[in-house]
């Protein structure tokens, strides 16, 4: 069946698990979100109410926290992966919880995601667990080692209980048969932590593909990066698992390059970077023999034109090596429709307590802001269906 370009048009299949009532509620949150000031002040107090332990949880949990977050247990989460999968829907789960500092806190971060993954091995809706290593680990201390500076003995000692932990993760991770996806993180920290996640892959994709990294795609320095892992893969004789987005720091990476006086990291343009996003995904199409993809993307261009290529290339629409997922809460109109279509659509679930979460949830509202007419196309779409179904 040949893709129509206008596939993510169709809000019918796009809000099919919504109610009248999530449909308004979701229609008022996007049309505040779309006010960069209201945004910004809004990330502010809740940082500040966050600094002086007021509560502000029930706030949270009524509007932005129901939105783009599947529940604060395991139980409530998999009534959200339910509704999800009576059409076709997977998730990808993430333990929605950032900036730590302490070993108390990262030992607690872990036991979470051990909890997790032995709740995806018996649950075939999760495709996978996403994790970010500075959940484990001070952001500082992989600085420092990026960095080439000398650690003290304690730092070593740290660095090792890190190490432990992510190895942990791994080995619980095959054990329960459930792909591991690491979240990429600030240039300045990435090289150690890709190092690390490379030593896993070799370890533990010898059969399945288990351990991915994430690839940033708006650095002008991963499609080359990439091409290198999937060399290395070879040589290796293990499989690569790549999951390619974007980006998330592109306004911290050139303010932070500005003041220190070095080279932005980040394509100078969106034209640069989505070149680079569909090329590595094009890439990655091209060998599949030796790799598992995760096309994570927003942009409705580039899930179109991986669909074009996929159906160029006569490559199963249900393959196992690829898989496509969005944001819970966010481009319904395409994994939605996406999963009409056959292939393996997913939405990235972040769950945990609702305080602890609220970091994730002022990041992901600052994003939001800075992807051009994102949070407008989502609020128009949402009219539309409303629209639809008056109509009906």
């Amino acid at each position: 069946m040949k893709v129509s370009p206008d596939i993510f048009e169709d809000t019918e299949t796009a809000y099919q698990t919504k109610t009248d009532g999530n449909l308004y509620k979701a229609k008022t949150m996007f049309q505040l979100m779309g006010n960069n000031g209201l945004v910004s002040l809004g990330s502010s107090l809740a940082t500040l109410a966050l600094s002086l332990h007021l509560p502000v949880s029930s706030l949270f949990r009524w509007t932005v926290y129901n939105h783009f977050c599947g529940g604060e247990t395991f139980a409530e989460c998999k009534k959200t992966i339910q509704v999800l999968g009576k059409s076709n829907v997977g998730v990808l789960l993430n333990y929605g919880v950032e900036l730590k500092e302490t070993e108390e806190d990262f030992d607690k971060t872990i036991a979470k995601n051990l909890e997790a993954l032995e709740f995806a091995g018996k649950n075939k809706s999760v495709k996978a667990l996403c994790v970010k290593l500075t959940g484990f680990g001070r952001l500082a201390l992989f600085e420092k080692i990026q960095q080439g500076d000398k650690l003290t003995p304690e730092e070593k000692k740290e660095f090792t209980a890190f190490r432990k932990r992510f190895e942990k993760l791994c080995d619980v991770a095959s054990k329960n048969e459930v792909a591991l996806y690491v979240d990429a993180e600030e240039s300045w920290i990435q090289n150690p932590l890709d190092e690390l996640v490379e030593e896993m892959m070799a370890k533990h994709n010898k059969k399945n593909c288990i351990v991915f990294n994430t690839f940033q795609m708006y650095r002008w320095d991963r499609l080359d990066y990439l091409e290198e892992q999937m060399k290395k893969a070879k040589d290796g004789n293990y499989i690569l698992g790549a999951k390619l987005v974007r980006g998330a720091y592109m306004e911290k990476e050139r303010e932070r390059a500005k003041e220190m006086g070095y080279p932005s990291p980040i394509h100078k343009n969106k034209k640069a970077v989505d070149k680079d996003f569909d090329e590595a995904v094009n890439l990655c199409l091209d060998n599949l023999e030796s790799l598992f993809v995760c096309i994570a993307s927003q942009s409705e261009e580039s899930n179109l034109l991986a669909i074009q290529q996929i159906d160029k290339k006569k490559i199963e629409r249900t393959s196992e090596r690829i898989i496509f997922s969005q944001l819970y809460g966010m481009g319904d109109n395409i994994t939605f429709n996406l999963a009409k279509l056959g292939l393996t659509a997913t939405k990235y679930l972040p769950y945990g307590p609702v305080k602890d979460v609220i970091p994730y949830l002022i990041r992901r509202a600052q994003e939001n802001t800075s992807v051009s007419g994102q949070t407008s196309r989502e609020f128009q779409l949402i009219k539309k269906e409303i629209k639809r179904r008056k109509a009906d």
